[in-house]
């Protein structure tokens, strides 16, 4: 998968990147409850399961996105992916330990839901990271159904360049016969700024309520 280099020199956020890269590292999370109500129903009546659904929707939200996709090469150099694949968290019920796996994306919802739901069921070993052969233009997904978070926060101590999103699901908040999911996304503020996160926040509330578009029927 191609890397793009930017051209720091014409590129209009250097001097935000190189603030925030080398005087205020800093990274940040916003948590949003976004109303999957009509969603979830839509996925029951189609024997669909959520968590796969959900990983496709906001895999296609940050490939829409450069922001979302960029990165450091082994030169330090700061580009994007042309792509990235999810790399998601699946808990082995019989270990109580997870496993980081990660799925090829594809635009098309059947193949990835065929794809990803033959890696879950070859790769949930508790191991975790089952899966040979990561590829390096990925993003983490996570998910914690056991916690209604109204904030999340994840520390990358090892590595302050690290710049592409981790998000997380929450447990489901029901209410006023409503369903909310707490959705936590974390960014570098080096490369994404509020705006940025504004953006793709609307752009996954697009997806769900749109959700027959890309659905089998």
């Amino acid at each position: 998968m191609k890397f793009n280099v930017i051209d720091l020199a014409t590129w209009n956020r250097k001097e935000h990147f190189e603030h925030y890269l080398n005087n205020v590292r800093c990274s940040y999370s916003v948590v949003v409850n976004i109303d999957i109500t009509a969603f979830r129903k839509q996925l029951k009546s189609l024997g669909l399961k959520d968590y796969i659904a959900q990983i496709y929707i906001l895999t296609c939200a940050v490939n829409n996105f450069p922001e979302f996709r960029m990165s450091l090469d082994k030169a330090g150099r700061l580009g994007y992916w042309d792509m990235v694949n999810p790399l998601y968290t699946v808990l082995n019920s019989k270990s109580e330990t997870f496993s980081s796996i990660w799925t090829c994306y594809d635009r098309s919802f059947a193949t990835f839901h065929d794809r990803c739901t033959a890696d879950i069921s070859e790769f949930c070993t508790g191991a975790l990271f089952p899966k040979p052969d990561c590829p390096k233009n990925i993003f983490t997904i996570s998910s914690v159904p056991w916690i209604d978070f109204t904030a999340f926060n994840i520390n990358v101590f090892s590595d302050t360049n690290y710049l592409l999103p981790i998000i997380t699901i929450g447990k489901y908040i029901e209410e006023r016969e409503e369903t909310m999911m707490p959705l936590a996304i974390q960014v570098h503020h080096a490369v994404c700024d509020g705006f940025h996160v504004g953006k793709f926040i609307e752009n996954v509330k697009s997806l769900i309520k749109n959700c027959r578009q890309w659905l089998p029927r």
